[in-house]
């Protein structure tokens, strides 16, 4: 009660009930008010005076300005910071309550002011994806009818999309003027100045039918949300009660053609009419379904096989026979009771020269036949010479690249200088002998032209290990001996002594 007109209404109604509530009923306010204002008037207390502030107003400036910039998008959370440091030292509650009125009136001078949609009879169908555990839904509005189709699919992906068109027009008995989609991955090719540019098969698939490919306008509720609506209410009304699976998407798009005979036979809220019914008059404006469905999806594709003799499909690579290196192959995807096949073709005979299982982006599937030998587990990297000494040693064989490559591994150093001093044993102990020592050094990792040195100086004496229970062959090296009977007493020695002795 701020004014004094009203207090009197407040006075003059008490003296007629005699009850704060009852007064308090008829002038629309509360007891407690009531009973302030006769109190105060029976005590000869103004009631006027300067109204009581808020904790808020120092910061409220502040609020506005934020709300403006943000085009009402701010919340009270981040705005609470910047108004602590502005002075305001009231609750989270209180700062929220300012926050909600200044957005309130914010939006009453910035209403976007949408108007109804409009839809001509044969005229346009509204089609958008929708998922629900995993489970995609395609739905379909005729515009002015309101008949509504709904099917389930396991992928978004352009031959579902265009193969679920074609059995929405087959279901409705022909074809609408315009096709409005949202902007859909699999239908779009690319967007140029907020215009969106379908793909070549969905273009060849709106010329099959004679319809004009149409598509929203980004977070644009004129154009879109009519099937925004129907997907929705097909996840409460159809997705929740039923639950579908991927598993078994027949019962699940049985169950959707029935729930659609359902929804279109009853009176629909916003046209207050049966959809069915409609489209009865409908369909004489819509156009006439070809006698054919188009090709969608398996369609035969042109690669030309790579270097490595494969085919790049779906980002991954398969194996072809090498023969077919610079050629031109074709290319099916074809189902099978247990998977996808992939069927690689030669380009003017037709016969199939590769089928692989389809595999995952980024895999790649070889057959080694394509080949001619097998596929080694480790990569080969066979030394090659260059310089006369390399030469000179890989001359030696196999157990020559061997030591190479082990040494190299080891990290001999100057191992260049070591190969030279090497060949240079091969002068002083002839090649059969190095290349035993060679054997030797590669078995017991030595790698050092000292190592071959101290083999080969050893002429076979070293000992080979032998597994536990085998013989030790062991060759002893060769030293000057004597008879024993250098070592026998001489009789005329024995005779001296014997002199002597006596």
């Amino acid at each position: 009660m701020k004014n004094a007109r009203e207090r009197m209404d407040v006075l003059a109604a008490y003296r007629d009930v005699g009850s704060y509530r009852g007064a308090a009923a008829i002038c629309g306010t509360t007891h407690k008010t009531v009973k302030r204002i006769v109190a105060r008037h029976e005590t000869g207390v103004a009631c006027g005076g300067r109204p009581r502030g808020h904790n808020y107003d120092g910061v409220t400036e502040l609020v506005a300005e934020r709300v403006r910039v943000t085009s009402g998008r701010i919340s009270a959370k981040r705005l609470l910071p910047e108004a602590r440091a502005a002075g305001y030292e009231g609750s989270p509650r209180n700062f929220r309550r300012l926050v909600a009125m200044v957005k309130a009136a914010w939006r009453r001078g910035h209403h976007r002011g949408r108007r109804p949609g409009v839809w001509v009879p044969g005229d346009t169908l509204v089609i958008d994806w929708g998922v629900s555990g995993g489970l995609h839904v395609f739905c379909a509005v005729l515009a002015w009818s309101r008949v509504r189709f709904v099917r389930f699919a396991a992928d978004e992906k352009a031959t579902t999309t265009l193969s679920l068109l074609a059995e929405c027009f087959e279901a409705l008995g022909g074809v609408p003027k315009m096709v409005l989609a949202d902007r859909m991955g699999c239908l779009k090719a690319g967007v140029v100045a907020n215009v969106v540019v379908p793909t070549a098969d969905y273009v060849r698939f709106a010329t099959h039918y004679s319809f004009r490919p149409d598509f929203c306008q980004a977070h644009d509720p004129e154009s879109k949300g009519l099937v925004e609506h129907l997907v929705g209410y097909a996840k409460r009304d159809l997705i929740v009660p039923q639950t579908p699976t991927v598993a078994d998407l027949g019962a699940a798009n049985a169950a959707a053609a029935v729930w659609c005979v359902e929804v279109n036979t009853a009176t629909h809220s916003e046209i207050c009419a049966v959809p069915a019914e409609r489209l009865d008059h409908e369909r004489s404006l819509l156009g006439v379904l070809p006698s054919l469905r188009p090709v969608v999806g398996g369609r035969p594709i042109s690669r030309k096989v790579d270097k490595l003799s494969c085919v790049r499909f779906g980002s991954a690579r398969y194996s072809v026979p090498n023969r077919l290196i610079a050629t031109t192959v074709t290319i099916t995807v074809t189902n099978t009771g247990d998977g996808q096949l992939v069927r690689v073709l030669a380009g003017f005979s037709g016969e199939v020269v590769a089928e692989h299982r389809l595999v995952a982006p980024g895999e790649t599937s070889i057959v080694d036949a394509h080949y001619g030998s097998s596929r080694p587990d480790k990569p080969r990297r066979a030394p090659r010479a260059k310089t006369a000494t390399e030469k000179d040693f890989l001359a030696l064989g196999e157990v020559a690249a061997m030591f190479l490559a082990g040494a190299a591994a080891a990290g001999v150093s100057n191992l260049a200088r070591e190969l030279a001093d090497i060949l240079g044993l091969r002068a002083a102990h002839g090649e059969p002998a190095l290349l035993a020592a060679l054997e030797r050094a590669v078995k017991f990792r030595r790698w050092r032209a000292d190592d071959l040195r101290s083999i080969l100086s050893a002429a076979g004496a070293a000992p080979t290990p032998r597994p536990a229970g085998e013989a030790l062959v062991l060759t002893l090296p060769q030293v000057p001996v004597r008879p024993l009977s250098d070592y026998a007493i001489n009789g005329a020695i024995n005779g001296a002594i014997g002199g002597d002795v006596s």
